[in-house]
Order: C-alpha cells, then sequence, then structure tokens
C-alpha cells in the first residue's frame, strides 16, 4: 500500500469516490475511518479537515479545532493504495539552497540505508500519566538494511543534556554495529532493550563462540513531554519493532511522525527532516546524507536561507496552558549523517563535528538545555568488521574531504529545513497547542529580501 502524509491545505475543496482510511502506527486504529484531521497554513489561526462520509466522502476546510473524534493524524490512504495528498518539501516551496541533492533528497539517497518510523497518536484534553494524549514513537535508521555488517562510525555532542547511548563503543571500536533508533528521553531503556531484542530474533549479529550474543545499541532522544504523556511510557518494544521491520528505502516521512512525532523546533512543529547532496564526478561522486529530529531553537533566531524568519513571523505562537520556567531556546537535535564515501572512524568524526554548522545556519546555538548529539557512518568498506580476519581497506585522502564536510553542512540544514516545513500544528497534553510554521509567511518574508525563488 502506498502512502503519502497530508501536508498544508490551502482554501480548497477535495472529493472523492473511494473510501479513506486512516492509518496510524497503532494497529487498533489502522483500518478507521477517519472524520477529521487537523492542519495548518490555511491562513486561519487554527484550521481543521472535516471529512464527509455520507455517500461519496468529501474534505472542507473549515475554521476552528475539530469538535470530537480523532482529530489529527498524519497518513491517508484511498481503498486502492494510491496517494491523496503530499506535503510540500523547502525546495518546492521556493527556498533557496546551495548543492545537488540526490533522486529522493534523503539520507536514504546513500544506497543500502533505510529508514522506518512508528507514530503514536491518541487521545486529547487532559493528562492522565498512563493514558495520554499520546503523541511520540519511534524512528529507525538501518545503514545497510536487515543486514549484519557493521559500518564505520565515529559521533559527536555539540552540549550534551541529552543522551545517545552505546557510543562510547562507537568511539572505542570505530564501529556502529546495528541501527540508530531515535525516541523520546524516557523512552530511550525500553527502545534500546528492544533492539536487543530484534538482533538477537533476526540473527543479526556475529557470535564470539555458538550463540554467546551482545550489543550495545544506539539509542537518542529528544524530550516530546510538552506534547506527550511521556511519563506514560508508551513506546513499547512492538513499536521499535515496527519501526525496524518497517523500514524502507526511497522516500522518507518528515515533521510529525516517528521520534520526532512530540517535538518542537524553533517554537513551531518541528520533528524529522531529511536531506541530501551528491558530490560531482571531480569530487568523487560520493552522496551524504542527513536525517535530522529536531526539538530545539529560539523562534526569534530561526533563520531560513540567511533571513531571520523566525522573528518577522506574525501570530503562531504556541499555547501552553501552563507556566513553564523552561528558557528559550532549550531542548534537543539528533543528527544521523551517512555517506558513502570510503571514511574510516576519525575521518567520519569529523563530519559529526561539521553537523553544528549546518544547524548554526538555522539559527541554532547549542544552548545550555539543549542535547545536541551525532553520529555518522560510512556504507564503504562493507565486511570491515571481521573477527578473524585482516581487511583490506579505503580511505579517502584527507585532501579530498572537504566536499564531504561541506555537503555534511548543507545537508544538516536543508533537513532542518525539511522538518519545519513538513510540521503540521499539533494539540497535545492539556489542550498544549504548536502551530507548524506558515508557509505564506515564510514565503513572504523571503520574497521582501530577494531570496525566494519563483
Amino acid at each position: 500500500m502506498k502512502s503519502a502524509t497530508i501536508g498544508t491545505f490551502w482554501f480548497a475543496r477535495f472529493t472523492a469516490a473511494a473510501t479513506l482510511f486512516v492509518a496510524t502506527a497503532t494497529p487498533a486504529m489502522a483500518e478507521r475511518t477517519f472524520k477529521e484531521i487537523t492542519v495548518s497554513g490555511t491562513g486561519f489561526p487554527f484550521a481543521s479537515v472535516v471529512m464527509t462520509l455520507s455517500g461519496p466522502p468529501s474534505m472542507d476546510i473549515v475554521e476552528g479545532p475539530p469538535d470530537e473524534g480523532e482529530y489529527r493524524t498524519h497518513m491517508m490512504y484511498s481503498e486502492n493504495g494510491d496517494a491523496m495528498m503530499e506535503k510540500p518539501r523547502a525546495r518546492e516551496l521556493g527556498i533557496p539552497f546551495d548543492g545537488t541533492p540526490g533522486p529522493f533528497n534523503a539520507i536514504t539517497d546513500v544506497a543500502g540505508v533505510e529508514v522506518g518510523h512508528t507514530t503514536l497518536i491518541e487521545g486529547q484534553g487532559d493528562i492522565v500519566v498512563g493514558e495520554g494524549p499520546v503523541r511520540t514513537g519511534v524512528t529507525a535508521i538501518l545503514p545497510r538494511g536487515r543486514t549484519y555488517d557493521p559500518v564505520f562510525a565515529g559521533w559527536y555532542s555539540l552540549n550534551g543534556n541529552g543522551e545517545m547511548t552505546g557510543t562510547t563503543w562507537v568511539e572505542e571500536s570505530g564501529f556502529l554495529e546495528g541501527p540508530v533508533m531515535i525516541t523520546n528521553t524516557h523512552s530511550v531503556g525500553v527502545v534500546r532493550d528492544a533492539v536487543v531484542d530484534w538482533q538477537h530474533t533476526y540473527s543479526l549479529y556475529d557470535p564470539i563462540v555458538a550463540d554467546i550474543f551482545w550489543a550495545l545499541p544506539v539509542v537518542a532522544e529528544t524530550y516530546d513531554g510538552g506534547l506527550n504523556d511521556i511519563n506514560g511510557f508508551h513506546v513499547t518494544r512492538e513499536h521499535a519493532f515496527s519501526a525496524l521491520d518497517g523500514a524502507t528505502s526511497g522516500t522518507i516521512e518528515e515533521g510529525g511522525v516517528g521520534g520526532g512525532t512530540g517535538m518542537v523546533c524553533h517554537g513551531f512543529k518541528g520533528g524529522i527532516g531529511t536531506a541530501s547532496r551528491q558530490l560531482t564526478n571531480e569530487e568523487g561522486g560520493y552522496t551524504v546524507g542527513a536525517l535530522v529530529q529536531a526539538n530545539y531553537g529560539n523562534r526569534q533566531l530561526l533563520t531560513i536561507a540567511g533571513i531571520p524568519v523566525g522573528r518577522n513571523v506574525e501570530g503562531y505562537e504556541r499555547i501552553f496552558k501552563l507556566e513553564t520556567r523552561e528558557p528559550p531556546g532549550t531542548g534537543s537535535i539528533i543528527v544521523v549523517i551517512a555517506t558513502d564515501a570510503p571514511l574510516l572512524p576519525h575521518q567520519l568524526k569529523r563530519l559529526a563535528r561539521r553537523v553544528p554548522l549546518g544547524i548554526a545556519r538555522m539559527g541554532g546555538i547549542g544552548s545550555n538545555g539543549s542535547g545536541d548529539i551525532f553520529v555518522a557512518f560510512s556504507t564503504a568498506n562493507p565486511g570491515a568488521a571481521n573477527r578473524f580476519e585482516i581487511s583490506d581497506l579505503k580511505m579517502l585522502p584527507n585532501d579530498a574531504i572537504t566536499p564531504l564536510l561541506l555537503a555534511t553542512v548543507e545537508a544538516v540544514e536543508e533537513a532542518i529545513a525539511n522538518a519545519l516545513i513538513a510540521g503540521e500544528t499539533m494539540v497535545g497534553i492539556n489542550g498544549n497547542t504548536v502551530f507548524g510554521l506558515p508557509h505564506d509567511q515564510v514565503r513572504a518574508i523571503l520574497r521582501e529580501h530577494n531570496r525566494l525563488i519563483e
């Protein structure tokens, strides 16, 4: 079944003869005919898409929040599996970026890399710990798909108010031996344990003797407790397995999906974003891809295409019902970098250390409350982790690495922009509301500064 994420709606009407179904990450909801979907960017402070199921289904934009029922989800299907709507991405809005992207402009442009999401969206109203509302999930990045062939890797932390498990062994061994998982802060443990179980279940390991097996999974987090019942521990082993088993190459869903479901970026709805860069043949023809879980940043510092967009957007201030002592800019960003260039661990750490330059282009500063943690891996040198034989390796000369460093900066910048552009207004616990970045205002601001491609 094909899928598409519902994006920003303008003043428009949609009708179709096919039955429409909601798809969410919870099996109980997977085939429920949907009623309403909250959207942003219509020109209203808050808007809904209302589905009528009497006769041929129709969909209308109306002012104001939905009255009842499942009021927000992120995917829609027709009965025959055809995509009904697609979100625009930053480039499609006319936002200019340097560099040449790959075919998907995603981390999956690096051959072999697969990405999967499990998205949990249930309930509304006041928080009841253990019951909801739930706005969270899990994202899985598999360097070589569902095979065991460790990749060279390096990691870096700009500001350590966060967690990425397994990095001490990445640092010591130079290898990433399994997937990279991203979830919410209080679900790191269950996701880590699930990865161990998943690798053992599918024999994705190289035993030392017989079936002696150990793993130190890499699991990262950002905090979604402003919208999600984070202390309800809603992410389970099954959700992690679902993200891993559902990982695919090609197009990646962005915005409020997977681990990014309840995340906020520069005061607007954030989440998952991805982008890639393709080097010229003279530079080696290599690909660099980035995937971010963006949950950081001060609205006043948000910069797009070099223009101070955040301070010039009118309205769309987030609504939190309870007072917060959280200083502006508190949050985190996790970044995963992939490349097919033959880089060794110390060179991959150099790529990871360039990630902050891409974040800075968007207005990030690595604030005290931010967990800014990055990992980079290379899919080159397959078989390098052989336990018993000497491996012949390829290594890119350091004098040829600069284009990859630049590609990393550019891909990270665009990935964050894509996360923001894909972000849709979300109502979470206690009616807390974070608005999607208004596309029309972004375009108007860039146009005013002659920075819009039209």
